[in-house]
């Protein structure tokens, strides 16, 4: 009994507490404004009841994750990645969307729930892309042109897995994900600047023949806010109306609001902002803000390379959604349909947003060296 004891003791002394607590404000901010959202616009609480049991499995994830050394689950990829990937290759055959969407990214379960595969893949791709990024760094070959190209198919076979599934948003999200990561691997600054030149022709190319005139519309709306307010445009401006609508101090949870399509899933922000004005806006920015900062810290001291890229890479995957959906909001971003973390409505999505902190807290809890490691370090130091 002793020894149990002792060992809870450990695991909450090396856990990053903070780290949790903001985690745990934002989970409760996020399930009274989708309590509000729902309550108010009378779209019953079926959703509600599904989103606070995945935060509670999400939450038992992240636990039984932090107790797994993260070298552990990167070595594993060989199970987790085939998983995810089948999957997702799955909604291309019995996929579908939701109303207004123009892909088919989810899976129906019984009892009329949906599953979103891609929400998985971006946890198993990350441990994956991170070992991928420590496997060529131990070679001492990263920055090697051979190299490079091999990580950079590996990023973008996930990138246009999904773009061919529909859904773009998810895809880009992945793109700022493995930027992120070969950053933090120590990327040559030259491949970047190669990098951000060749984003110019292929953005044009890309323009004009990949994007269709639904993405090119919601791109130039940005521009000009009045162009196609009746089809693409319609939504953020709803969206601007609500967050203008909330002034100061907002108008309360249970105050009158502006109707936006989708305003429990994509812009749950704006009914966020209404509710609690821009002071409400600015206090939750400032707690994502600390809650990012929080996993950097955690990466900077992880105890390697696989630590530190790893945290990197669910740090990426917070800060895109964040700023991207925020982004679509204000219509300073085209609508590209990315979920807020925390808020949006969606049990694939709540129980990924906490699955994620306990990569982060399997980094800290495991930040010192193992005793085989300290016996092989003394070895080599006498």
């Amino acid at each position: 009994m002793k020894r149990v004891f002792m060992a809870i003791v450990d695991y909450l002394r090396e856990m990053d507490k903070l780290l949790v607590l903001l985690a745990f404000c934002l989970t409760g901010a996020g399930l009274l404004t989708l309590y509000g959202c729902l309550t108010y616009f009378n779209s019953g609480l079926r959703s509600f009841g599904v989103q606070v049991a995945a935060f509670a499995v999400g939450m038992v994830a992240a636990v039984v994750l932090s107790l797994i050394d993260y070298h552990t689950l990167a070595r594993l990829w060989k199970f987790h990645l085939p998983v995810a990937l089948f999957l997702v290759l799955l909604t291309f055959l019995i996929g579908t969307g939701r109303e207004g969407a123009d892909d088919r990214a989810w899976l129906a379960l019984p009892g009329g729930m949906t599953l979103q595969p891609t929400e998985f893949l971006k946890l198993s791709y990350i441990l994956t892309f991170a070992w991928h990024i420590e496997r060529s760094k131990e070679a001492g070959n990263f920055n090697s042109p051979v190299s490079i190209g091999l990580l950079c198919l590996h990023g973008a076979a996930y990138v246009l897995l999904i773009h061919f599934q529909g859904d773009d948003g998810t895809a880009i999200v992945f793109f700022i994900i493995f930027l992120a990561m070969m950053f933090a691997g120590g990327l040559d600054w030259k491949y970047f600047a190669g990098g951000g030149l060749a984003a110019i022709p292929v953005g044009v190319l890309a323009w004009f023949f990949i994007l269709d005139d639904t993405h090119r519309n919601r791109i130039m709306a940005l521009f000009d806010p009045t162009m196609n307010v009746e089809t693409t445009g319609w939504q953020p401006l709803l969206g601007r109306l609500a967050i203008g609508s909330g002034q100061l101090f907002g108008r309360g949870l249970f105050g009158k609001h502006q109707s936006v399509p989708e305003v429990h899933n994509d812009f749950i922000f704006a009914f966020f902002a209404e509710s609690f004005g821009f002071v409400g806006a600015i206090l939750l920015l400032s707690v994502f803000v600390a809650f990012l900062i929080r996993i950097l810290r955690n990466g900077y001291g992880a105890r390697d390379s696989l630590g530190t890229v790893i945290c990197v890479g669910v740090f990426a995957m917070y800060a895109a959604q964040i700023i991207i959906n925020i982004g679509m909001c204000i219509s300073v971003l085209p609508v590209i349909g990315v979920t807020l973390p925390f808020f949006s409505s969606g049990g694939s999505s709540a129980l990924t947003v906490w699955t994620a902190i306990g990569l982060v807290l399997s980094v800290a809890s495991h930040r010192r060296a193992s005793i085989f490691e300290q016996n092989s370090i003394r070895i080599e130091r006498d």
